[in-house]
């Protein structure tokens, strides 16, 4: 893995923690990083507050793919780290959709149950199209760096 690859994997990791903490908190992810001592790196800000900003959109998207799943059954983690990729996702520098989607299957390994990365992968699989096509990107297209 790379530096920068390193360096955004603890960045999803932080964000991940921050987006947890401002959902079980019932905070606005900004009060939440305004409140920290120190202040986290400039990808994880920029992936909080895209993922904030594009939170409804998410949620309902994973609402449509997760089938037979409410969205209030799923687990908290799982559908964070979900909300996560579709906020990475829509960045205007966004990583290729693979990386986003390993890395949000690394964040359910480490972060969920043992079936989490597969239902992880499959709901965020399904519905990357439609993300796409919000962002006005193309499916095929080999978005960022």
């Amino acid at each position: 893995m790379s530096e920068l690859g390193r360096r955004r994997h603890h960045a999803r990791e932080r964000a991940l923690e921050l987006f947890y903490e401002s959902t079980i908190k019932e905070r606005s992810v900004t009060v939440i990083l305004n409140e920290l001592n120190t202040r986290p790196d400039e990808y994880t800000v920029a992936l909080l507050l895209s993922t904030a900003a594009h939170q409804d959109d998410a949620n309902e998207l994973i609402s449509e793919f997760a089938i037979d799943w409410p969205l209030e059954r799923i687990a908290i983690v799982d559908r964070l780290i979900m909300t996560l990729a579709v906020g990475e996702l829509m960045l205007d520098d966004a990583p290729p959709l693979a990386v986003i989607f390993d890395e949000a299957v690394e964040l359910a390994k480490t972060f969920s149950t043992d079936g989490a990365p597969s239902f992880v992968n499959g709901v965020l699989s399904a519905m990357a199209p439609r993300v796409l096509e919000r962002k006005g990107d193309s499916p095929d297209a080999g978005n960022g760096s």
